[in-house]
């Protein structure tokens, strides 16, 4: 264990109300492909003919985008939560965890055993399929099975409206709750570790810079540099799987040591 480690062990040990952030990163050790990567979505597909624009601008676009959709829903709907997820899931268990803020769409940390109402998805949950007019909403396994393999996909069964996963598309505003409960579990919290993302999305990168605002000691856990990198407390360059596991087992053992919040 390195010397980051164990200050990363110490914060967690010394914290009760945990907001654990989440990116692409930790997702990826579960074979979800990031978008922005060397290998990732967009080097495949070009992101422009997904904005919600081009959805709602003809059959043809909508057909594309359930194409598309169809290939990574089969990833997600094969992937399971690995070391880091399940690392996540016992800080809830010792009671450390606050909330899950993620801006991933792919359902995994409640997949892997966290309470529903303690994680906050920024960009929405791909395991639903959402009506763009009433808000009905069905599972995405029984919807999926509807999509013919050209991309004709249902209308909305309550009131025939364009049916589409529950996530956010470009050009498609975050739900203003969603960013509020967001905000108000950062205000809260008494440490905030993030844990693979690239910070560069905003308004969710936002987030790590609340805290740290506040005074409350910021970690990050991620394989590459972040432009927020020099307002951490500590900054673990590591696979969420292989770090975080090791660190909540050790922070379980130990004895807290409060961190002061700063007035």
């Amino acid at each position: 264990m390195n010397e980051q480690t164990e200050r990363l062990t110490e914060l967690v040990r010394g914290a009760a109300r945990i907001v654990v952030f989440t990116g692409a990163g930790i997702s990826t050790e579960s074979g979800i492909p990031d978008f922005r990567g060397p290998n990732g979505v967009w080097t495949k597909y070009n992101p422009a003919d997904f904005t919600i624009d081009r959805f709602l601008a003809s059959a043809e676009s909508r057909r594309r985008y359930w194409k598309r959709a169809a290939e990574s829903w089969e990833t997600i709907r094969k992937a399971r939560p690995n070391a880091g997820h399940l690392a996540v899931v016992e800080l809830e268990q010792m009671g450390r965890l606050s909330a899950v803020v993620t801006q991933n769409v792919d359902g995994l940390h409640q997949v892997a055993g966290n309470s529903p109402e303690k994680v906050i998805e920024l960009h929405g949950n791909t395991r639903r399929v959402a009506c763009l007019a009433c808000k009905h909403s069905v599972e995405r396994e029984t919807f999926q099975a509807l999509v013919s393999p050209e991309g004709d996909a249902p209308a909305c069964e309550q009131c025939g409206g364009l049916m589409k996963p529950a996530t956010i598309s470009f050009g498609q505003m975050l739900d203003p709750e969603t960013l509020e409960r967001a905000s108000a579990e950062t205000e809260r919290c008494d440490l905030f570790l993030v844990v693979g993302s690239s910070l560069v999305v905003y308004p969710a990168a936002g987030y790590p810079l609340m805290a740290v605002q506040r005074g409350v000691p910021l970690a990050l856990v991620n394989l590459q540099d972040t432009p927020h990198d020099t307002y951490a407390t500590v900054v673990v360059r590591a696979y969420a799987g292989e770090a975080l596991p090791g660190v909540v087992e050790r922070a379980r053992a130990g004895t807290p040591t409060p961190f002061p919040l700063a007035n």
